[in-house]
């Protein structure tokens, strides 16, 4: 019986890995009722953006997407869920018993969690940019996906999703206690970075959710403020994909060196 376990725990793979934390995420109703809010959300507000929008010169792809910035918190403490819950269950241990290679159980979690924080975050950038775009007044031209950069603007809005959920899973693989990861995503994420910033003004072009904001689903250039040059679009998903990397490094390292 031994052998049997150990020859069975030998041969798991990534795509049994991956099958295996699809089973576990499609399975909660959380996660789907988390990631339609996400997308209702963001079509709700890019929805009010767009009927209060006067200055046809703005932006307006770039503001119809308001409405993202929701679902980025949800997506990230999703992602945190994603592991801290299997911490609070005990079933971490299961996992682990049938899946021994720990690096390879948090790789499969951030395959299967990222590429459904993907598509969510694409289907809820696309709505907020129609629904908002049909709620622009008569007066306002409506941006079109073919104009120059709005194509780009949605996509890369949309894996912002993507990047903090990443963001949150790899915290909550540090953490491994749900309150204490959700507390650090938002804290440190967005309250306490927010601080920061306002004390170090020239590093508010790094932060996450700015980096959303003004760098993946601008347009145009977000004109220089102070001392603030915001990044370009691709060094802004660049930046993040980097922050999301860090985090799962240093919980894929956690997970391997404590015990479950």
């Amino acid at each position: 019986m031994t052998t049997s376990t150990t020859t069975a725990g030998g041969r798991y793979r990534f795509r049994h890995a991956a099958r295996m934390e699809w089973v576990k995420l499609r399975s909660l109703r959380s996660t789907w009722w988390t990631l339609a809010v996400t997308v209702a959300g963001a079509a709700a507000i890019g929805v009010a953006v767009g009927a209060n929008t006067e200055d046809a010169a703005a932006d307006l792809t770039n503001n119809v997407l308001a409405g993202i910035a929701v679902g980025l918190l949800l997506t990230g403490v999703l992602g945190v869920l994603t592991i801290t819950g299997e911490y609070g269950s005990g079933t971490i241990r299961s996992t682990l018993a049938a899946v021994p290679n720990r690096p390879l159980v948090l790789a499969a979690k951030a395959a299967v969690f990222g590429a459904v924080a993907l598509a969510a975050g694409e289907v809820a950038a696309f709505v907020a940019f129609l629904a908002g775009r049909a709620a622009l007044p008569a007066a306002v031209p409506a941006p079109a996906l073919g104009q120059p950069g709005v194509l780009r603007a949605v996509v890369l809005g949309g894996a912002g999703y993507c990047l903090i959920g990443l963001l949150g899973l790899g915290l909550g693989a540090v953490v491994r206690h749900t309150p204490a990861a959700i507390a650090l995503l938002v804290g440190g994420v967005y309250l306490a970075a927010q601080l920061l910033a306002f004390l170090a003004t020239a590093i508010m072009a790094y932060l996450p959710v700015a980096i959303v904001a003004n760098s993946l689903s601008v347009v145009r250039p977000v004109p220089t403020e102070g001392q603030v040059h915001f990044l370009s679009p691709w060094a802004g998903l660049g930046m993040l994909g980097l922050y999301a990397a860090v985090a799962l490094a240093a919980g894929g390292w956690m997970l391997a060196a404590r015990d479950a």
